[in-house]
């Protein structure tokens, strides 16, 4: 029964203000307690909890009397008690909700989370993972790695836990046989890397006897590992690594007290901020300069993830609840399409092209979701073909906003990568989310100004129909120079449409991503626009990477022969790189940016192409005289 020297810390109850002061600048770290039914989850936690003194004599009185009870240890302690607190629980021994439970040791404060194992209870094993640092797989030694185990760590490893200790629990049962502890850690190893799971922490212990909690037994001779407790102190949790990542505060509250004070009030996400910082409010993209950063407490002279602010600017510009303020050399992203893995937690399943709230941080807009691409069976990991999402499903599907949001993936920033989808009708959270990517370059799709109107192209007369084709690397001029051809054909009163890369992605295109697939769609219907606008009498001009010679020799066969005119701007990959103007190589570089043309995506030259531009020895003026020139005599 009870130690005999068990005694909770007398400063607690002595002078409560005093305890939490001793208790204030410690770390926290959240943690979950998972895998299948029965596997000593609920015992693991209790067993934390009495034996780092968090248990008050009522409570140790009123556990030792349960557990003569409904305990299940024949009159023993029933550490799982001190968590199951639902009546249904207790009946069946099982968890059902997400009990939270705070421990704190000298090193470091704790928030457990016990999950349940069933797999109907999944949306609750979710709601406990989402923010926690570490989790503990457990596995009864008598059972092996069951469905469950592979259930939860697949979860785990979805939501972003990267601190996964495997406890083989029940050691006392199997008489701490090593043989049967490293099979067990064999078999999750081959499981683990598997579904990308890189690393972890094994180790034997008992939750009801104590081995290996917080002292190594003398039962496990043959291990030398941390003990849990070891592990959970010095174990370097999220917010620390969140401290070396680029400075990204949502904005929560727009503080304005009076005339003489306005201020951006917020949970600092990631990195850290000082007075005279250059920040960009996104999406609007404007900068400014950091002048305060104000708390309760006085102004601080830095501020640091986790920290919660009010950060002042020194110019009076746009930025509200919903937007973020980031480090302006190194701002995250704004689309409105993104692919991510959905969760369902609603009982009614998903509804493809019903309009949710989509809450991200302090942004909500609203959402559809397109058909799902698969949904993953999680016992096997197989992709499965389907139409919705039912409860407790997990999938992949694409999802489109009604207005840019800032994101980056939930891989790099659970803040600004993970939401919730709310029911218009009912206000209830149906899903739970994690952005893979958006669909499109995001911000750094730019509408690209042309000088003429609609009304002017609409006045079509008796010309030649062609289609000028300017391809190049991204960066290399080909907007521009095709801009200005299109004016010198206006003072030749000809008639002429310009279809520019990124402006066709905002609506044409604007499903399709860039990989060689969705690049290769990209210029099939681009072809198709161009014909059409052929047919129609007018004279083409597209500004395409287009970086594939297959794609562009297909729109040539689109049209009458000498219709199409391939214009080469020829721009060395170290010239548009060093031009940079978007900064799109810099993030390609840096591995941000993916399936970018010149750096991990290729770009094949035109082998004889009607035109070629020398951008290292034409100006924008003399390039598009040259171009003119070979066009002539034009009807």
């Amino acid at each position: 029964m009870r130690d005999p020297v068990y005694q909770t810390e007398a400063l607690i109850a002595e002078d409560i203000d005093a305890y939490l002061e001793t208790h204030q600048h410690k770390s926290m770290l959240r943690f979950i307690t998972c895998g299948s039914v029965d596997d000593g989850k609920s015992t693991l936690i209790g067993r934390l909890l009495y034996d780092s003194k968090m248990i008050f004599e009522d409570q140790l009185a009123a556990l030792e009397s349960d557990s003569k009870k409904v305990g299940t240890q024949g009159g023993e302690i029933d550490f799982a008690l001190l968590v199951d607190g639902l009546a249904a629980e207790r009946e069946q021994g099982i968890t059902i909700d997400v009990a939270y439970r705070f421990f704190n040791t000298e090193k470091r404060k704790f928030i457990v989370a016990d999950c349940p194992g069933h797999e109907q209870y999944t949306r609750n094993m979710i709601t406990g993972a989402s923010t926690a640092d570490l989790a503990v797989i457990l596995i009864d030694a008598r059972k092996g790695v069951l469905v469950q185990t592979r259930r939860h760590s697949y979860l785990c490893h979805l939501i972003g836990i990267r601190n996964i200790v495997l406890a083989v629990n029940k050691m006392d049962l199997v008489d701490y046989d090593q043989a049967v502890f490293d099979e067990i850690v064999k078999d999750y190893a081959a499981f683990a890397q598997s579904i990308g799971i890189e690393s972890f922490t094994a180790m034997p212990i008992s939750g009801f006897r104590g081995d290996n909690i917080t002292a190594l037994s003398a039962n496990t001779p043959w291990y030398d590992g941390p003990t849990l407790i070891d592990h959970l102190e010095t174990v370097e949790v999220l917010a620390s690594v969140d401290l070396d990542r680029p400075f990204r505060m949502p904005v929560q509250w727009v503080n304005r007290p009076n005339l003489d004070f306005r201020g951006f009030s917020g949970l600092i996400a990631t990195g850290s901020v000082k007075p005279g910082d250059e920040i960009r409010v996104l999406p609007s993209g404007k900068t400014s300069i950091v002048s305060r950063i104000v708390t309760l407490d006085g102004d601080l002279d830095e501020a640091v993830a986790g920290q919660s602010v009010t950060v002042c600017l020194t110019d009076e510009i746009d930025c509200s609840r919903g937007d973020v303020i980031a480090a302006a050399a190194n701002p995250p992203e704004a689309a409105d399409q993104f692919e991510a893995t959905l969760v369902w937690l609603n009982d009614d399943p998903m509804v493809v092209g019903r309009a949710y709230w989509l809450k991200l941080g302090s942004q909500t807009v609203s959402v559809t979701v397109q058909q799902p691409k698969y949904a993953v069976n999680v016992n096997s990991m197989e992709h499965l073909a389907v139409k919705t999402l039912d409860l407790n499903a997990i999938g992949v599907a694409e999802i489109i906003t009604d207005r840019p949001i800032v994101f980056e993936p939930y891989a790099d920033n659970r803040a600004l990568g993970g939401f919730i989808l709310i029911d218009k009708l009912s206000n209830a959270t149906v899903a739970a989310g994690m952005l893979h990517f958006s669909l499109r370059r995001a911000q750094n799709v730019h509408w690209q100004p042309t000088d003429l109107t609609r009304e002017d192209h609409a006045r079509m007369k008796n010309q030649t129909p062609k289609v000028l084709w300017f391809t190049g690397l991204s960066g290399a001029g080909k907007s521009t120079i095709a801009n200005e051809v299109e004016k010198r054909l206006a003072l030749m009163n000809r008639h002429t449409f310009l279809l520019d890369g990124d402006n066709v992605r905002h609506g044409l295109n604007k499903d399709l991503g860039f990989t060689e697939a969705d690049r290769i769609e990209n210029i099939r219907r681009v072809g198709e626009v161009a014909k059409l606008m052929a047919d129609a009498g007018l004279i083409v001009l597209t500004a395409f990477i287009s970086p594939f010679r297959a794609e562009r020799e297909m729109v040539r066969n689109m049209l009458p022969e000498g219709e199409f005119v391939e214009i080469f701007v020829d721009t060395p990959l170290e010239v548009a790189e060093a031009r940079d103007v978007k900064g799109l190589y810099k993030k390609a570089r840096s591995g941000a940016l993916k399936n970018f043309t010149g750096i991990d995506s290729p770009y094949e030259e035109p082998l004889t192409p009607e035109i070629r531009i020398d951008t290292g020895a034409m100006t924008i003026e003399e390039a598009a005289d040259y171009v003119i020139r070979q066009l002539l005599p034009l009807k």
